[in-house]
């Protein structure tokens, strides 16, 4: 009942929406379930899990893609068909990608139970429901079960209030300085030259990453109240040294979800080489489809599917890069596929990139206009910086000393690592109520934006 007052508090009127998924995909499963209706055959039981699976992409599909489907439509043939007005509802993506999890897991025969009670509490969990991770049925109901969730458990209020702090630190402190830069460098009236693209691209890079990675750890830690752990979601992908371990470090529970379900199923790697090339494609073209409606998240999705295929080239022919220059390959890639990510059109994008390798451009003075106001995060150093140094070129350096400081920080111990030392145990961090109280007041002051994959 918490669960749904969250959600119904951001709009009621969408409550409805997401019972009857849950009260549907519930009896779906059942029906589909080697233990229930022992009279349906296996063959009427796929047919019946088709069609829940489709009538679950026909939702989201109505939500997230209808406009799209009609601008494109407009665009091809020359028609005036008009837009739909459709508010996106806020989680539908998780909750209707857990609940085919939990169809196909069902008609796997993996599913051990089912109460409906348990089943509404896997769906419409708090910290999970509006921004993930993705979760498996299996990793919570035994959870959800466990006699030891309804004890009071020190040791996890404290991981859970630090695991929470860092998260928060992440999103109101370094994700939301680094947004500020990113939204300037994006406006479609922004010109760029060397120094500005590359400021606008890394921001962006490391405001995505703080505040997703922030969000999951703010979703960790207030799960672990309630004694329940959440499956980790990022273990420091910006240490990945290719774009395979990229994929197994960033968004983790998406990954595994797109692997289990679409790439598998497609074939994965049990045939010809140029099919398994196509399954990574069309994974990745699918998975940046999943994001939004847009070509952009389709370019992205399909760079990142075209990297894997060379990559699988690359190891199967025996090649290896030294790590440093496999570590700055990979990060370089990813830096510059987060812009298709970000920007709302190529013509965008591509003016970033071009900036980016406008060489001719390094010995031009900076002239971004960026208000000193948002650099006040500097302290002295940054009225040091205004004094002696015109105003472009000091913020310039603030936003590649800030960079700097993001890329040290993403190199050191995740937030897991550094509360547990990777098992699950006693933290080893102290002082957790002073960093749970400093992280609260730096949340309360800050002018936060909403979390980025609130909009997925």
């Amino acid at each position: 009942m918490a669960s749904l007052f969250f959600y119904g508090y951001w709009s009621v009127e969408y409550l409805p929406l997401m019972l009857l998924s849950i009260v549907g995909n519930f009896l779906f499963g059942l029906a589909v379930s080697p233990k229930w209706l022992p009279d349906l055959s296996k063959p009427r039981k796929k047919l019946v899990l088709g069609v829940a699976v489709l009538a679950n992409l026909a939702l989201l599909g109505y939500y997230k893609y209808v406009n799209f489907f009609i601008e494109n439509i407009n665009g091809l043939a020359g028609a005036h068909v008009d837009f739909v007005s459709i508010v996106l509802p806020l989680g539908i993506s998780f909750y209707t990608f857990t609940q085919i999890a939990f169809l196909v897991d069902s008609y796997r025969g993996e599913v051990k139970e089912y109460s409906f009670l348990n089943y509404v509490l896997f769906v419409t969990f708090f910290p999970h429901l509006i921004a993930g991770p993705i979760l498996h049925h299996k990793e919570m109901i035994s959870q959800f079960q466990s006699r030891w969730g309804l004890v009071i458990r020190n040791r996890n209020i404290l991981i859970g209030l630090v695991i929470f702090s860092i998260g928060l630190f992440k999103k109101v402190v370094i994700a939301d300085t680094f947004s500020v830069w990113a939204d300037q460098g994006f406006d479609v009236s922004a010109n760029h030259d060397f120094y500005s693209a590359w400021a606008t691209s890394l921001s962006y890079t490391f405001q995505l990453y703080f505040d997703f990675s922030g969000y999951c750890d703010m979703a960790i830690g207030a799960a672990l109240l309630f004694n329940v752990w959440l499956p980790i979601n990022f273990n420091s992908p910006y240490k990945a040294l290719d774009i395979q371990d990229f994929w197994r470090r960033w968004h983790i529970t998406l990954s595994r979800y797109l692997r289990d379900y679409l790439y598998i199923p497609l074939g994965g790697n049990r045939c010809s080489e140029n099919r398994v090339y196509f399954n990574l494609m069309a994974t990745f073209v699918l998975g940046g489809l999943w994001h939004g409606a847009s070509w952009m998240f389709i370019i992205w999705g399909a760079l990142h599917g075209f990297a894997l295929m060379i990559h699988r080239f690359w190891t199967k022919a025996g090649m290896r890069l030294p790590k440093p220059i496999a570590w700055a390959v990979t990060f370089v890639f990813i830096n510059i596929t987060w812009v298709y990510f970000r920007a709302t059109s190529l013509d965008d994008a591509h003016r970033i990139i071009y900036g980016m390798f406008d060489l001719s451009s390094i010995s031009s003075m900076p002239v971004k206009d960026i208000p000193t106001g948002n650099l006040a995060w500097g302290g002295s150093l940054s009225d040091t910086l205004l004094t002696y140094l015109p105003h472009g070129v000091a913020a310039h350096v603030m936003q590649f000393a800030a960079a700097a400081v993001a890329l040290f920080i993403v190199s050191r111990k995740n937030s897991f690592e550094i509360v547990t030392g990777g098992n699950i145990g006693y933290p080893k961090v102290f002082g957790a109520t002073a960093l749970f109280g400093s992280a609260m007041y730096l949340a309360m002051a800050s002018t936060s934006t909403v979390f980025l994959y609130f909009n997925f």
